[in-house]
């Protein structure tokens, strides 16, 4: 397997509408991610509210042999609540597929909360269960919490064989993510790693100018978003580096460089470490735009769609038209302002952002 793999969860659409992906594009996509020898698809039951599973189907398992690619997909540990749902949700990933087996199967996004639902409906059994059955190749869990915990869950089930951690080179020493950290602990347990958010939801693409001349200066020919893909798989025991591509020359750009890809040199190293101050200094809010606070907020706030307006903003200095954008695709939606400081967003949230204080500061600056 090549080190880079296509992620499902920001894939083209049509109309502004994340439940209609775009198949037209989306195919063209995959077909040259294919053609230049990149066979990893990794998609989950609430992608594009539920859609992403049957455009993988659409685009890959009706197109190609089945032996030519692999796909990861996951139990939405968060929408089961019952030992029954288990197997209704796996016979439903299985038929949206159109496949009789599944390469990588993950427990979605495990945090305290998580695991602890995932030990007492029995969930690790139950894909070790599914593997033994032939539908399952390989066993694993996303994960978005801290080390002591990961820790203790390799240590109880060392059954499983890969670990998909949030890693790129802002979070890498981040106190809260401590991507590091987490990757060493797989690294003991001897765990492949496959790496989500490489670029942070595109916050390492849309660098201050002063982060990106540091890059350019070094290697010119190479895009920002390649520092971020190439810091991930620099790491040894990562075996695969997710990124969401949205468009054909976001697929172009990234295969290009992944082809034949070279870990970072110490010189590039530096320029890193020099770009991580910069960041630290911006203003902007550190959201990857998951979506996955949307779906529980009981007042509808479009809130990684509101962090995006606000993060404009704040990089230009004032002088976008974000306020405007605020205004008019806020119809029929809640405004930051209609909080009313539930939390259910933050106990979704991958990054741990406080985002009941964040929304007063969005609902300051728009309203």
């Amino acid at each position: 397997m090549k080190k880079l793999g296509f992620g499902c969860m920001r894939l083209p659409v049509l109309n502004h509408d994340r439940t209609q992906i775009d198949l037209g594009t989306f195919q063209n996509m995959a077909d040259l991610f294919m053609a230049r020898g990149f066979t990893h698809f990794d998609t989950a039951y609430v992608y594009h509210g539920g859609k992403s599973e049957e455009a993988v189907r659409d685009v890959a398992v009706h197109r190609y042999p089945r032996d030519a690619f692999t796909i990861t997909d996951k139990m939405p540990m968060f929408n089961v609540s019952h030992k029954e749902d288990l197997d209704h949700i796996f016979a439903d990933q299985l038929k949206r597929l159109d496949v009789t087996y599944i390469d990588y199967y993950w427990l979605h996004a495990l945090n305290a909360t998580q695991y602890e639902k995932s030990e007492q409906l029995g969930a690790f059994d139950f894909i070790l269960q599914k593997q033994k059955e032939g539908k399952i190749r390989h066993l694993g869990f996303s994960y978005h919490d801290s080390p002591e915990l990961l820790e203790q869950i390799l240590t109880k089930h060392p059954e499983v064989e890969c670990v998909q951690l949030q890693l790129n080179y802002l979070d890498w020493d981040s106190p809260s993510i401590a991507s590091r950290r987490c990757y060493e602990v797989a690294e003991k347990h001897h765990k492949d790693v496959f790496v989500m958010e490489p670029l942070k939801g595109g916050a390492l693409v849309q660098l201050p100018e002063k982060a990106q001349k540091l890059h350019h200066a070094i290697r010119p020919e190479l895009s920002i978003a390649s520092w971020g893909i190439r810091f991930a798989a620099s790491c040894p025991n990562v075996i695969n580096v997710l990124s969401g591509m949205s468009t054909l020359r976001q697929v172009e750009d990234n295969t290009a460089y992944m082809e034949n890809f070279e870990p970072l040199n110490q010189e590039e190293r530096d320029a890193i470490t020099k770009a991580i101050a910069i960041l630290r200094s911006d203003p902007t809010i550190a959201c990857t735009g998951c979506h996955y606070c949307v779906p529980g907020c009981p007042k509808k706030i479009r809130i990684p769609d509101d962090f995006a307006l606000y993060n404009e903003h704040q990089r230009s200095n004032g002088l976008s038209t974000a306020p405007y954008y605020y205004r008019t695709t806020n119809v029929g939606f809640g405004k930051a302002s209609d909080c009313i400081r539930c939390g259910a967003c933050e106990r979704v949230c991958p990054q741990h952002l406080k985002i009941r204080d964040l929304l007063v500061q969005v609902a300051k600056t728009f309203e």
